[in-house]
């Protein structure tokens, strides 16, 4: 079964000889290079590029092209190489015909397949804007096994910036030299012959390009309409020309520059129909923006482009947000050096002269900011707009505890792309709340920090407050997981050593979709970790073995979720030990786990917790600005989920959940 990865995700591999194969809509350079444990490059020896496409394990195209094949032997590699890196970069960016960022073409992909072709992982690099350079994955070992991860880590300053970030001391020179090598390549590609028309004759019409002879793939032309890049909907959830490929472009014939058949199969779905056009809005009256409508953006299914839409609005937000605050400091940047340069002048110290700057230059401060303040209500009213019709469209998955759509749940059959943990916002913005979305299944565990803190809203909340309230948030975060899962494939154990979260936990006991009991004291929590942890170890033995259907009979295959409570009470150092390999090892494995615990009662551990605590997502029962963004590095207020007081909406969805398990094991 293929593992479609997102950004981070890791997946294991069952054998050493491989290859990757690579999609892109456009001509790139692809290289791999070799490191240590460290991730640093050693040599350009160490680097199989097109100028040198042969090195001890690898083997790399020699030229640019839109598809690439490249071979890799895990067993070839000496032992002082601890990663393979999966390199791609466009021609243009040094001097070359096409795009000059991968934020202008399709959306790379790239597959990890076994030599028969079984494809054995799978990865879209979304989010890219102005990078020409990317890593696009990684082979790394891990004690003594070697792993795929997800990584898309770009550089806007190309091959030279890539290499010189892994530590390469000639990285301008090698950069050069690939420039160089692709730079033949392009001079000796030719011109593919036209398609055939339904005649036999041969259309006049200009080609695109070939590939060079040592790609083995056809031509690319013009990519017909593919799902989109996850997370990489343009701004303001509106797709920029129509739907944009994601895979780079369709399989099979292709049309020409002038027209021809496009074959618009998609490359992972069994079916040959383009995705339906999203939802057109009523035309606006002249002088007035677009209304807004739910699910225009690009996708495959309402919840695709829902999600896609969400994350456009997010990325709105942060770029409107970085750009009022850039105003501003550039208006008070502007203020203080007229200020200052009216003080130095002597002049201006007599009579009014230093007064009627000092006002002239306030006023035009005042002026620049009251225009950026203008620009930003107009934008953040826009997004307002759109929040109206998106949030109640929302299926229960995304939606919050008070939409409507769960008074009409039903346990869905199939698992979504995303879970809402709660929502965002910005301190310029307050009238509009971003859905915090996401991925499933988890990549991480989650963190309900229940640690003392000072509530934005100014009030303050004692450790028994927070530790009551962290509870009911982990509560709410589980009963959408089960929620949103199919009967039967997700599983909830709890570890409350002390009994604390009983009361928080009765909409799970008493509904009965935990596993079973909660387990108490030191003993209970033993008990549940070592179960959790033989798991873990026997699915990744399976999966090393290539025998997947090896496991024992009745081996429960669903997601498994540990919710940990008052740690560290009682945990030993074995315990923690357990726990620290659940945190890394289990997400591989669908072994997840949520921590509620204030890490100031773990500092007796030391620096020995410091990684499992970097391993969560770390969430607060009360609103915190402790989120950042990849985009503009805003810090994001982050606010729970909140199930509306006196509302049954948690049991009655758990409720159907426990007869919907009934009836499916009957």
């Amino acid at each position: 079964m293929t593992a479609e990865l997102v950004r981070g995700q890791n997946h294991p591999l069952s054998q050493s000889r491989l290859e990757i194969r690579i999609s892109a809509g456009t001509p790139v350079a692809a290289a791999a290079a070799l490191s240590d444990e460290n991730g640093r490059i050693h040599g350009t020896e160490w680097v199989a590029h097109p100028g040198a496409p042969v090195q001890p394990g690898l083997e790399v195209s020699r030229q640019a092209a839109a598809d690439h094949r490249l071979a890799v032997d895990l067993d070839a590699v000496t032992e002082a190489v601890h990663r393979v890196s999966v390199l791609l970069a466009l021609p243009a960016a040094n001097g070359g015909a096409g795009p000059a960022r991968f934020g202008a073409v399709a959306a790379p992909f790239v597959a990890v397949t076994g030599l028969d072709g079984t494809e054995v992982a799978s990865y879209t690099i979304t989010g890219l804007d102005l990078e020409s350079a990317v890593v696009a994955l990684e082979l790394y070992r891990r004690q003594g096994a070697w792993k795929v991860r997800a990584v898309g880590q770009g550089y806007a300053g190309g091959l030279a910036e890539l290499f010189a970030d892994q530590g390469l001391s000639e990285a301008a020179q090698l950069a050069a030299g690939i420039d160089e090598a692709v730079a033949r390549g392009l001079a000796r590609s030719v011109q593919a012959p036209p398609p055939r028309t339904s005649e036999g004759d041969r259309s006049r019409q200009a080609a695109a390009p070939a590939v060079g002879p040592d790609q083995g793939a056809a031509p690319q032309g013009v990519p017909g309409p593919v799902p989109p890049a996850y997370g990489g909907q343009p701004a303001g959830g509106q797709g920029q020309g129509g739907p944009q490929p994601a895979y780079g472009g369709a399989t099979g014939p292709h049309a020409s520059a002038g027209g021809g058949p496009v074959n618009y199969s998609h490359p992972r779905r069994q079916t040959s129909a383009p995705p339906p056009p999203p939802p057109a809005a009523p035309p606006a009256q002249p002088g007035q923006p677009t209304r807004p409508v739910a699910g225009d953006a690009t996708g495959w299914s309402m919840e695709e482009r829902l999600y896609n839409q969400v994350w456009g609005m997010f990325e709105d937000l942060a770029r409107t947000a970085a750009a009022y605050r850039s105003a501003v400091d550039f208006a008070e940047s502007r203020m203080d050096k007229e200020l200052e340069q009216a003080l130095s002048d002597p002049r201006s110290r007599i009579g009014g002269q230093g007064d009627a700057a000092r006002e002239a230059a306030r006023a035009r401060y005042t002026q620049l900011v009251d225009q950026a303040r203008a620009s930003l209500d107009r934008d953040v009213a826009q997004l307002v707009a759109e929040s109206e019709v998106v949030e109640p469209a929302l299926p229960p998955a995304f939606a919050r505890w008070d939409n409507p759509c769960w008074h009409a749940y039903r346990v869905p059959m199939e698992i979504p792309m995303a879970l809402r943990l709660g929502d965002l916002r910005l301190p310029e913005a307050e009238s509009i709340r971003i859905p915090m979305l996401l991925r499933l299944p988890l990549e991480r565990g989650l963190w309900i920090d229940s640690g003392r803190t000072d509530s934005l809203d100014g009030s303050f909340t004692d450790s028994h407050d927070m530790r009551r309230l962290a509870m009911d948030t982990a509560v709410a975060h589980a009963a959408r997981l089960l929620a949103v899962y199919p009967a039967g494939e997700f599983t909830v154990h709890v570890v409350d050593p002390a009994g604390s979260g009983a009361q928080a936990l009765a909409p799970l006991t008493q509904t009965g979709v935990l596993a079973g009991p909660p387990a108490q004291g030191a003993a209970g929590v033993t008990e549940v970790l070592a179960r959790l942890t033989q798991r873990v170890d026997l699915v990744q033995m399976a999966l090393r073995g290539g025998a997947p259907d090896a496991l024992p009979p009745g081996f429960d295959t669903s997601q498994q979720l540990l919710i940990v409570n008052d740690f560290p009470h009682g945990f030993d150092d074995r315990a923690v030990n357990q726990l620290r390999y659940l945190v890394d090892e289990g997400p591989s494995v669908g072994v997840h786990l949520m921590m509620v615990a204030d890490r100031e009662e773990s500092a007796g551990y030391g620096p020995l917790l410091d990684p499992l605590w970097r391993a969560l997502l770390r969430l607060t029962p009360v609103p915190d600005d402790h989120l950042a963004d990849p985009w503009v590095g805003h810090a994001w207020t982050y606010e729970p989920p909140a199930v509306p007081h006196g509302s049954e909406v948690l049991r009655t969805v758990l409720t159907q959940v426990t007869e919907a398990r009934r009836t499916w094991n009957r």
